[in-house]
């Protein structure tokens, strides 16, 4: 199936409401935006840009990878992604570049789903009809006290949800336990709780401190304690808490996960595969993280990744954002996923099962 066609474009979406988490605030996303055409389909695939810099996506598909792909045949996508990656070595095997690759891949494997009229989760090898979910939100934005944190995630449980995720990190100890405290207090002891760090602390020793406290209301894990590169500082931190460390979704390729896992930094992985290199490079990850005994449960996009957790045995959860307040791609999407239970209930429309649409 030769693919005849590939662009992409840069979007940004403001927020309804600035928010922030342990090191910044956010008050717009830019996405970028791939299509691919091919003789008998066509695909979408996407990233997070960050607050800036959609355009540094959309050069490197332009300038770098359109003329890698265009001709070729769409399923030959092992054969394509190495290409890819030999073209962008110079420039950058990680960052915009190897989100840029990423969106390719997506796309060509949406295009062979649909042309083959199957969802993006069948063709991948699943069977499971519904994949676990948990509700990601608890930001922090001006006038958000501990009560309205915990009246945010009561609701998410009130909605059905058996799990949910919070910031941490931006506030001093007793700030901090403020929070967890209500939280845990409200949803009760059997809803788990997730805490997401966002690279807030700078060394083993604040994070423990962190963390002695923080065991004290039974956190599912942990994530990102740290800058995604200090691997070690990771390794540390898990051998001297009882929480598991998840990490990963800023990372790319195989053996930045190999270095992971190799190293005890990461528990849990949350590659996401609009970084990592794309599905194709999603898989051998998970592969790797499987021979380890660490499973998946991948960052953002979860109309993209609830495909990969039903298709993938070493799949655990999604990451699920209940309205656009946070993950505005939403606003995007033809389809919305159908969430029931806090169980995303996978459908049968031929590969990611949605059109993108413009602002």
């Amino acid at each position: 199936m030769r693919i005849t066609g590939l662009s992409a474009t840069s979007i940004r979406l403001p927020l309804k409401q600035p928010l922030a988490f342990s090191t910044r605030a956010v008050r717009h996303r830019d996405y970028t935006v791939v299509r691919v055409e091919t003789e008998a389909s066509h695909g979408w695939g996407f990233n997070y840009a960050g607050t800036g810099g959609g355009g540094v996506v959309v050069a490197a598909v332009d300038e770098l990878l359109r003329d890698v792909v265009v001709g070729e045949d769409s399923w030959d996508v092992e054969r394509l992604w190495a290409a890819m990656y030999q073209k962008v070595l110079l420039h950058g095997r990680v960052g915009s570049v190897m989100r840029a690759l990423s969106a390719i891949d997506i796309a060509l494997w949406d295009a062979n789903a649909r042309s083959v009229g199957l969802p993006l989760w069948k063709l991948l090898g699943g069977h499971a009809q519904t994949v676990p979910a948990y509700a990601s939100g608890g930001y922090y934005f001006e006038g958000k006290d501990a009560s309205g944190l915990a009246d945010e995630m009561e609701s998410y449980v009130q909605a059905g949800f058996r799990a949910v995720k919070m910031k941490v990190g931006r506030g001093d100890l007793r700030s901090e336990e403020a929070r967890i405290a209500a939280v845990r207090e409200r949803v009760g002891p059997d809803v788990l709780v997730m805490l997401d760090a966002n690279n807030a602390w700078a060394d083993v020793v604040t994070a423990q401190r962190m963390m002695a406290m923080f065991e004290k209301y039974d956190p599912y894990w942990i994530e990102e304690p740290f800058s995604p590169d200090d691997k070690r500082s990771h390794a540390a931190l898990a051998a001297r808490t009882s929480v598991p460390v998840a990490t990963g979704e800023i990372e790319a390729g195989r053996w930045a996960h190999l270095e992971l896992l190799g190293q005890g930094s990461a528990q849990i992985l949350q590659t996401d595969a609009a970084v990592c290199g794309g599905i194709t490079e999603y898989r051998r990850i998970s592969s790797l993280a499987a021979a380890h005994g660490v499973r998946m449960a991948p960052h953002w996009f979860h109309d993209l990744h609830a495909h990969l957790v039903a298709g993938d045995a070493n799949g655990m959860w999604v990451e699920y954002f209940p309205d656009s307040s946070v993950l505005n791609f939403r606003d995007l999407v033809s389809h919305q996923l159908d969430v029931q239970d806090g169980q995303v209930r996978m459908s049968d429309r031929p590969g990611l099962g949605f059109e993108i649409e413009g602002p």
